[in-house]
């Protein structure tokens, strides 16, 4: 269980840490943002869901979902869901809760603590790895959020061009890392043909101060801190074709045996939640100032319109329609993957680390 604990403080640190960063950008860019958060629900008719023409569904019961992020608008979908009843709409009485900064990524989970929780399809595959019966039954981004990030003048313009550069990144565990073997890859490269710099969670400060010549982040949210500090800059996709699976909805093989209607529900209700956030971004900030410390302020909540605006663009498919129907073919790719990059301690079958069998779209 270490990596998979390690991995879930790298995930929780780097949230507070850029969060705190998120306010640095913010002053300089002469906006500071902070200040607890208002009680309001926002202005959105709370009778409303995006369970559209949906009949009063069987009561499933209650069930807790984890959220491994300090509150933080890429939730925003979970926020609206509760607001709208898009999860009552399905019959289920849903609770959110968010980490600890010293939990497990699993630990509810496993100790029936949570029924569901949010996590990186490469994050299940080493759980199992390491003996627990997890499984997906839902995508939650669509595309894999991890990319390279240079500075606008850089010479780098694709992987190719890494070949001795220096690249930072929080350290040699978790998503960034797993983005780096695939970059490296996609190049023809290998370790010994870049610098690997782990510079903690300080990749922006990094690359600002040309201490690195690119790092490893997140489109949706390093990416987004860079603009709203002025720092221009450039992102680079790391394959044309990512081998890993982001962010998923999880639970348990035992959940899925004896509540296999309760599994739907969520996972239909979370798909409705990120529909009434597409359809409506700025009713979902208003909303979310109830769950997201500070986003009550001006400040803050511009800079969360830009942050879901990036989200909004890896929740959705190619055609920009919410789906959340996983893809067997891209589970085996990113098994063989993690297995050929010794990023799993043992093989692990990924036809029963997913399904398909929980969403209609």
């Amino acid at each position: 269980m270490k990596r998979v604990n390690r991995q879930l403080n790298r995930r929780t640190a780097l949230t507070i840490l850029t969060t705190a960063a998120a306010a640095a950008a913010l002053s300089l860019a002469g906006c500071a943002a902070g200040g607890p958060a208002n009680g309001g629900t926002g202005s959105a008719s709370p009778g409303s869901s995006g369970a559209s023409g949906a009949s009063t569904p069987a009561a499933q019961g209650s069930a807790t979902l984890g959220l491994t992020y300090i509150p933080n608008i890429q939730f925003g979908p979970f926020y609206v869901g509760l607001e709208k009843k898009t999860f009552e709409a399905r019959g289920v009485n849903l609770t959110l809760r968010h980490h600890g900064s010293n939990e497990g990524l699993f630990t509810a989970l496993a100790a029936g603590q949570e029924d569901f929780v949010i996590a990186g399809g490469d994050e299940l595959l080493q759980a199992r790895a390491e003996g627990m019966d997890l499984v997906a039954i839902s995508s939650y981004y669509r595309t894999y959020p991890v990319v390279l990030i240079v500075r606008d003048e850089s010479p780098i313009k694709t992987t190719k061009d890494l070949r001795g550069h220096s690249i930072g990144l929080p350290g040699r565990y978790g998503e960034s890392w797993f983005g780096l073997q695939v970059a490296l890859k996609d190049a023809g490269l290998t370790e010994k043909d870049v610098r690997i710099t782990e510079v903690g969670y300080t990749q922006q400060a990094a690359l600002t101060t040309d201490k690195v010549d690119a790092i490893v982040g997140f489109s949706n949210n390093d990416a987004v801190q860079f603009g709203l500090a002025g720092v221009k800059t450039r992102t680079i996709p790391l394959a044309r074709n990512v081998p890993l699976v982001s962010i998923s909805l999880v639970t348990t093989a035992k959940l899925l045996k004896d509540r296999p209607n309760l599994a739907r529900s969520v996972a239909e209700g979370m798909l409705d939640g990120i529909e009434a956030v597409k359809a409506d971004p700025e009713g979902a900030i208003t909303i979310s100032t109830g769950q997201v410390p500070g986003l009550a302020q001006e400040q803050a909540a511009a800079a969360a319109r830009v942050t879901l605006a990036a989200t909004l663009k890896i929740m959705v498919d190619a055609q920009g329609r919410v789906a959340g129907k996983l893809d067997p073919a891209q589970w085996q790719d990113m098994a063989e993957f993690m297995t050929a990059q010794g990023l799993l301690t043992k093989p692990v079958d990924p036809a029963v680390a997913m399904s398909t069998e929980y969403v209609s779209r």
